[in-house]
């Protein structure tokens, strides 16, 4: 008994020396196994049938289709309005009164004018018939040697001057005629109608001002045609070049960017509205206004493309903000990847190469054929089908499933 216990005192040591070497080796591995890299793990997302399209984004504002401003041509008070804002007018309508007082004493004056002379030239029509009578005797008692030709020369003299009179009250008649014609014009100024249908957008005079019309003619209301609305859409030079008319287009506005309201590209206006300023070179300003973006020679420029829509239910509002897309080109129901699958093929743009996941997690490259491509999604024309799976990038292990699954659109 007394051996054994001296044998395992004797062994100790070295129990505990493997015990601490074995120990060491564990806290090593341990180590290793925390500063080496995570494993990488791919993310895959579906070859998928959807629509697919590239456009041209740009930002507009609506318009009236068309708008005109009602001015007055007569001067005075505004006596009676006839319309409130939004009030929808049929062409011919009556919007406004002026008062018609001065207009109407300037008609009466005009009329008496042409009174007074038609009954001079009655009167110089009387003396007319009595200075020719007065010639005829005088020519026969010439013919009978019974008067002098002193007298004979002075009936005729007055003949010819009456008729010389009733020629130039004929002209005058001509004139005051003109006058109460164009007095009468001025006194249908002092009634306003609508020159077209549509909505009173704006009450620019108030029923009771009085309104100067000697050199400009005064706006009373603005009338809009809002029943069909034009969509002035801000495109930049680096996309002009890539629209033109008869392109479909789209567009939501801030206040309901849930409905879609598409339409048809009508015009590209060939210049941006800064020509209408004097700075830049032949007029072409470029400082600012709605066809750039800042001052400078580096500023960025647009080009107003115009489309119309309807507008039955008046949504749409003059100056509204709208989102307009451009379709430069679309696919219905096509095979489609994300962009970020492809890997393109210098020797051929039409042609990438992408990895494919099989159901055993075994990866195989694949050169595909693309068609639209948007820089999110693109169209697959050939090498792929439904339902397979690409490798569109890659995701620490540590990344949870939820994330992944939302990178590869599961």
């Amino acid at each position: 008994m007394l051996s054994r216990l001296r044998r395992l005192i004797h062994a100790a040591p070295a129990v505990a020396f493997f015990i601490g070497l074995g120990l060491l080796v564990v806290v090593i591995l341990a180590v290793v196994r925390l500063r080496s890299p995570p494993s990488a793990a791919v993310v895959t997302a579906p070859v998928t049938v959807a629509d697919i399209e590239t456009t041209v984004l740009a930002t507009g504002t609506v318009q009236a289709y068309k708008q005109v401003s009602v001015g007055a041509q007569a001067s005075g008070q505004l006596k009676t309005l006839h319309v409130a804002l939004g009030d929808t007018v049929r062409s011919g309508d009556l919007i406004a009164e002026i008062d018609p007082m001065t207009e109407q004493q300037a008609l009466l004056t005009a009329q008496a004018a042409l009174s007074a002379v038609r009954a001079q030239r009655l009167a110089q029509v009387a003396l007319s018939k009595q200075a020719k009578l007065e010639f005829e005797r005088q020519k026969q008692m010439l013919a009978a040697n019974a008067t002098p030709r002193a007298t004979y020369d002075t009936a005729e003299a007055t003949l010819s001057s009456t008729q010389a009179n009733i020629e130039a009250l004929d002209a005058q008649i001509v004139q005051a005629q003109a006058a109460v014609d164009a007095a009468k014009v001025n006194l249908g100024y002092t009634r306003i109608n609508a020159p077209m249908a549509g909505d009173v957008v704006a009450v620019i005079t108030q029923q009771g001002q009085t309104v100067i019309a000697s050199q400009i003619a005064p706006t009373i209301i603005k009338l809009a045609q809002l029943n069909v609305v034009t969509i002035k859409a801000q495109i930049s030079e680096a996309d002009v070049v890539r629209v033109k008319p008869g392109q479909e287009v789209y567009f939501t506005i801030l206040g309901d960017p849930d409905h879609r309201y598409t339409s048809q590209l009508r015009a590209v206006e060939p210049a941006p509205d800064s020509i209408n300023g004097e700075s830049g070179p032949g007029g072409l300003g470029v400082s600012g206004g709605g066809g750039s973006a800042g001052g400078g020679a580096n500023s960025a420029v647009y080009y107003n493309g115009l489309f119309d829509v309807r507008n039955d239910d008046r949504k749409l509002r003059i100056a509204m903000t709208v989102q307009v897309n451009i379709v430069l080109d679309q696919a219905r129901q096509a095979l489609t990847v994300p962009s970020a699958a492809l890997t393109p093929v210098p020797s051929r743009p039409a042609a990438a190469s992408v990895v494919v996941v099989d159901a055993q997690g075994r990866q195989t490259k694949r050169e595909v054929s693309v068609g639209i491509n948007n820089h999110v999604n693109a169209q697959i024309l050939s090498g792929l089908k439904a339902g397979e799976r690409v490798v569109i990038g890659t995701a620490d292990a540590s990344v949870d499933q939820d994330a992944r699954r939302a990178l590869a659109g599961r």
